[in-house]
């Protein structure tokens, strides 16, 4: 029995124990104001708390310029270009823009696009939701379409980046031109699918 008592005074005392260094971790906040304030001289209060929540806000609130560009390589004859040239955009907030694009040639051509963001340390922040460029492009010959780019800023954007460039180059992809237009040829459907106007 009298190891059964030990082990539970034991037991007892650990609890008080655990009890005892958490109210003391507890108050210590408290006794550190106190301390700061009445031997230090120093006031605490939530500037600093309040500064964060302002620069939080002064963040979300923040503008940038965002400059578009596009263009094709020289063996697509497409015309290609954006709709708008600069559009101002608050960070942390979705927008859309377009890009034109015109098949100059005379049999359906498939495109892929491929994307730029400049400065390239801006290319972190800037994500696209939805872009032409994720998926292979197909326009028929004389074909037009306006092709849409949904995009968001990061705000943590660095604060010097007041502008950032997003530009596209669309390039022929031979082998899906080719499976098109063999297809078209053979009257087939064609083997890739065309994207809604």
């Amino acid at each position: 029995m009298s190891g059964k008592a030990s082990n539970t005074a034991g037991i007892g005392k650990m609890l008080l124990a655990a009890v005892a260094a958490f109210a003391f971790t507890f108050s210590l906040v408290p006794l550190y104001r106190i301390a700061c304030e009445k031997v230090f001289g120093i006031r605490l209060d939530n500037t600093a708390v309040e500064a964060g929540a302002v620069q939080g806000a002064a963040a979300e609130a923040r503008m940038v310029t965002v400059e578009f560009d596009g263009g094709v390589n020289s063996s697509l004859p497409w015309s290609f270009r954006p709709n708008q040239a600069r559009m101002q955009v608050q960070v942390g907030q979705q927008y859309e823009t377009t890009y034109y694009a015109h098949n100059d040639g005379e049999r359906a051509i498939v495109g892929t696009a491929t994307p730029s963001v400049a400065p390239a340390r801006a290319s972190g922040y800037f994500a696209k939701t939805e872009c032409f460029c994720f998926t292979a492009q197909t326009l028929a010959a004389g074909e037009t379409r306006d092709m849409p780019v949904r995009f968001i800023i990061d705000p943590s954007l660095p604060a010097d980046v007041k502008t950032i460039t997003l530009s596209y180059t669309f390039y022929k992809n031979d082998i899906l031109t080719e499976r098109e237009q063999s297809a078209a040829a053979a009257g087939a459907s064609p083997t890739v699918p065309r994207a809604a106007p």
